[in-house]
């Protein structure tokens, strides 16, 4: 069967359009390339198709010249700070894109549909872990363009016969295990990547966010997935759905959370170099603990966690890291 995934240029999307084509699935990406990579474009993909989501009538025209059976919607801007400076930016791109797809889907009878969520939708965590049943309550217009699609899907399920899943990411991180593929935002805001990359490019100042959180070292907590691990939750949600056609919300975590300084120390003894860094007062929105329950998850979908230790984590964006920058 052909499935599409937006987006699948970019980090999550191409991880996982790996896993689909090893999995046996038609994998077209749709993508605009204005953050995505060509060179992240997996072996193995049945086509590339290049428009913007918010071409509407381009898009439907695209689903109507393929057999499109499912839907991977990865295709989003993921900033927090920048969503705050410019939400209209943000609800168009997230929301209204959003919204072309779906319209597009349900023109041409695609029924099953897969949504990169966030944890940003649960907003300040009321217990740690999280699970699916904590309130929602986003901070931040990102995170609200997350949730707002979300409401969206249930509507759409009701009136016209959509399935989804939406998968609410905790913090992705790591390279393909083969080195293949790996992250290469630009700007790069994530904290890992932002470790490795100060090693790589001396002129390149690392700085952390906040020192003053109620944890046990000052720094913000994290529960960190290996991408890999995330991907091939997407497999596992798309063959469910298609399955049995009931729609849910599952989150994507491993239970555990590691400090800033944690994961700085482990970077540190894996590389085996020493990392200066910066402190800086915490950004606008910051949480101090954001840990998923991931029972969900494993249960539902007998998903695993195969790469998702901190240490392999690291390991491996050490080793894509290394690779690109030698190009």
């Amino acid at each position: 069967m052909s499935v599409l995934v937006t987006g699948g240029a970019g980090y999550i999307g191409s991880h996982t359009s790996k896993a689909l084509i090893k999995q046996g699935f038609d994998t077209i990406i749709l993508d605009n390339f204005s953050s995505g990579k060509r060179e992240l474009i997996p072996e193995g993909t049945s086509e590339v198709i290049e428009k913007d989501l918010g071409e509407k009538e381009s898009i439907i025209k695209t689903f109507k010249e393929h057999d499109i059976e499912a839907v991977l919607h990865f295709a989003s801007l993921i900033q927090v700070g920048e969503s705050y400076n410019n939400p209209h930016k943000y609800y168009t791109a997230n929301l209204i894109n959003s919204l072309n797809v779906l319209e597009a889907m349900i023109e041409t009878h695609v029924k099953y549909f897969i949504f990169s969520s966030s944890a940003a939708v649960y907003g300040i965590p009321e217990h740690i872990p999280i699970s699916e049943s904590h309130v929602l309550n986003p901070v931040n217009p990102y995170g609200k363009t997350k949730y707002m699609i979300e409401e969206i899907l249930r509507d759409y399920e009701r009136a016209y016969g959509l399935h989804f899943t939406s998968l609410r990411y905790f913090n992705a991180a790591g390279a393909d295990p083969d080195i293949e593929l790996g992250e290469m935002h630009d700007p790069e805001t994530h904290l890992i990547p932002n470790i490795l990359l100060s090693l790589l490019d001396k002129k390149r100042k690392l700085e952390i966010f906040g020192t003053d959180f109620p944890t046990k070292d000052g720094t913000a907590i994290r529960d960190y997935i290996h991408v890999t691990d995330l991907a091939e939750a997407h497999v596992r949600a798309l063959e469910y759905l298609m399955d049995t056609e009931k729609s849910d919300f599952i989150n994507l975590g491993t239970n555990k959370g590691y400090s800033v300084r944690e994961v700085l120390e482990k970077a540190a003894k894996i590389t085996g170099e020493k990392i200066l860094f910066k402190e800086r007062p915490k950004r606008k929105g910051d949480v101090a603990v954001l840990v998923a329950s991931k029972d969900k998850a494993l249960n539902l979908l007998g998903w695993d966690l195969k790469y998702s230790d901190i240490d392999t984590i690291i390991q491996t964006a050490w080793a894509w890291h290394k690779k690109t920058a030698k190009r």
